[in-house]
């Protein structure tokens, strides 16, 4: 696990440099949900509001994420992805696609339909957000129908 949280924080910083693998996730989540509030973020990833706000404020200098006002409570103030934000999660989703393909091009089906099981069970284990394994991340034909996910947070690195 320690050497899968290396490359993923390599991973992320070779793609863009001034943002970690937490500012990665929390532009995920913004993707998935459509945006929210930044203690909403906290609260989804148990996570002090200062360090939330850190990485907010991180993200908002870099031109990834903007504030909006929530038409129904002008008051509130939700995060919301720019055009830049979203352009480096593609990136990100693309690139760990091709580590994914590299890594498991030459496992049989058999073991890769295990690895996915383990995936999931995993984490869906512990109590945090549960995460699924990228179906299309993993090289074979078989099908979501087969056992395989069809979807995957893009939070896991």
């Amino acid at each position: 696990m320690t050497a899968f949280a290396r490359r993923a924080r390599a991973s992320a910083g070779r793609l863009h440099p001034e943002l970690s693998l937490v500012s990665y996730t929390l532009l995920g989540h913004l993707e998935e949900s459509g945006g929210c509030r930044a203690t909403d973020l906290a609260a989804h990833y148990a996570l002090d509001k200062s360090t939330v706000s850190r990485q907010v404020s991180a993200l908002e200098r870099a031109g990834l994420i903007e504030r909006r006002s929530d038409p129904q409570d002008q008051r509130v103030q939700v995060l919301h992805l720019t055009p830049a934000g979203t352009g480096i999660l593609t990136r990100v989703t693309a690139s760990r696609r091709v580590s994914f393909h590299e890594r498991l091009a030459d496992w049989p089906e058999e073991d890769l339909r295990r690895f996915a099981g383990y995936l999931l069970r995993y984490n869906s284990a512990g109590g945090g957000p549960a995460l699924t394994p990228l179906a299309d991340d993993l090289p074979t034909e078989a099908s979501p129908s087969d056992g395989l996910p069809s979807d995957a947070s893009p939070t896991d690195g």
